[in-house]
């Protein structure tokens, strides 16, 4: 059970770098774990040596990673509003809210679930499948896409655990889903000879044991959840909405940008498309400690904000810059000497091969530039300019992305795409990086204001997000603690 009391900032003095070093390290596992498992997916699709297969798995991906940042942005908004709640001692309130976002992550779930499934073979045209690849794609997204209300649910109780500071077990609706998907991947697609089936049955098999998961914890464990309130209803829907409006907003632009690249490289064959959906799921697996880190840092700077001790906000965002540049370096050299490995693992021919070589050993040094936009975003967030986090995020999904890949298309075909995303990177890391240091210099007076983060999601994945989003805010909101419940552990 998460203790109760006031909490204690504990990162106001000490070392910086030490404070965000263990903090990183603590999320990084489970991130990993999770990506990994997306990552062994793709492989055992793969295996089966059907060319269209990995591709279908990308322009699917697409569609669900648009459809996930809807959910994350709801779970944000429930997670944000009840850790308000609970920093304000208001149980009861907290319980009606925990409903009602419930309901609305549910309702939201069955909408985007379903209203997408007349649309879904012109829409993967436009994305430029075609053929058997789209057949495969358009039959895994008809069994996958009803599914997600049971993915809005259980994220929106892995954001409800989070509000209450269980972290472990907000954590652990991720991990039991990931650990549900590597039993049943391998069974059902290699085993069982079932393809793009079997990954779809494994996929409603993992959502099923993490809205289970999650239910457990909120109800049973730590019964935050009750019955929505008829004559409260429309001001609990509002107050979560107020929230997730923006983060919706927010979460959208990564899957946008990824929309548009994946409709670039489709012109250039499955091959294209198949090297992308590997890179996808190999980049947050080598770097999932940036990942983590983008979590880690806000804490530290929020306290000491806090605390009126802007010296050590500086020094924070520069010693996160040094985890980022010296992680970066050495998994790049890792993914630089096992670039012939992966290319066989996953057997990447043609094109697909070039984007997976051409990744390992240029495009993966863009990391270092996507950490220091994740490192701002977190200083944004928490020192009371939220606003410039959705500007970053849109202007690198936008401005960062599409003339750049349409340009790099142009000169070089294929793998000028993913140049461009990553000249796209590079610039809009260092233009937020810059404006976060003035920020931290002269923040604004109302940090309070900002309340919900967006994460820093890597495009692969539901639990991929969901586990990204689940180290993005450690502690309740307001830094109170969690109110006592009368569950059991």
């Amino acid at each position: 059970m998460p203790a109760t009391g006031a909490q204690q900032a504990t990162f106001t003095t000490g070392s910086v770098l030490r404070h965000v070093s263990v903090l990183t390290a603590t999320g990084t596992i489970g991130l990993i774990a999770v990506f990994a498992v997306d990552l062994a997916n793709l492989y055992y699709i793969s295996r089966l040596g059907i060319a269209e297969l990995a591709a279908a798995v990308g322009f699917a991906g697409t569609v669900l990673f648009l459809q996930t940042s809807v959910c994350i942005g709801l779970a944000i908004g429930i997670g944000a509003t009840v850790g308000r709640a609970v920093g304000a001692r208001d149980r009861a309130g907290a319980r009606h809210l925990a409903g009602a976002g419930l309901l609305a992550s549910v309702a939201v779930g069955v909408l985007a679930g379903l209203l997408v499934l007349p649309f879904l073979d012109d829409g993967l045209a436009l994305l430029g499948a075609e053929g058997r690849t789209r057949e495969l794609a358009v039959g895994y997204l008809w069994f996958v896409s009803p599914t997600l209300p049971l993915l809005g649910f259980a994220m929106g109780c892995s954001a409800l655990l989070r509000a209450v500071g269980d972290a472990r077990r907000s954590m652990n609706v991720t991990l039991f889903g990931g650990l549900a998907t590597l039993v049943l991947d391998p069974v059902l697609i290699l085993v069982l000879d079932l393809g793009l089936t079997g990954a779809a049955v494994a996929t409603l098999g993992s959502r099923i044991v993490m809205a289970w998961i999650g239910w457990h914890g909120v109800r049973r464990v730590h019964d935050i959840v009750a019955a929505p309130a008829r004559d409260r209803l429309r001001d609990d829907l509002a107050a979560v909405a107020a929230v997730a409006g923006p983060a919706v907003l927010t979460n959208l632009a990564t899957p946008v940008a990824s929309t548009y690249v994946t409709a670039s490289l489709a012109r250039f064959g499955d091959a294209a498309v198949a090297g992308q959906a590997t890179v996808d799921r190999v980049m947050p697996v080598a770097f999932g400690v940036i990942f983590a880190l983008t979590g880690a840092v806000g804490p530290v700077i929020a306290q000491n904000m806090g605390a009126g001790l802007l010296d050590r906000v500086v020094a924070t965002l520069k010693a996160s810059l040094v985890l980022v540049l010296a992680y970066v370096v050495v998994a790049w050299a890792v993914l630089y000497l096992g670039q012939d490995l992966l290319v066989d693992a996953f057997g990447a021919e043609g094109v697909g091969a070039e984007l997976l070589r051409l990744y390992c050993t240029v495009l993966a040094g863009a990391t270092l530039f996507m950490g220091c936009l994740f490192v701002a975003n977190a200083a944004f967030n928490n020192l009371g300019h939220p606003w410039l986090s959705t500007l970053f995020n849109w202007g690198r999904a936008t401005l960062g992305t599409i003339p750049l890949a349409a340009l790099g298309a142009h000169l070089a075909g294929a793998p000028g795409v993913l140049v461009g995303q990553a000249a796209g990177t590079v610039l809009f890391g260092l233009a937020a990086l810059a404006v976060a240091f003035r920020v931290a210099r002269r923040p604004a007076k109302a940090a309070q204001g900002s309340f919900w983060r967006p994460p820093a999601s890597p495009a692969a994945s539901g639990k991929a997000c969901m586990a990204t989003l689940s180290v993005s805010d450690p502690t309740p909101e307001d830094g109170a603690a969690a109110v006592p419940s009368p569950g059991r552990a």
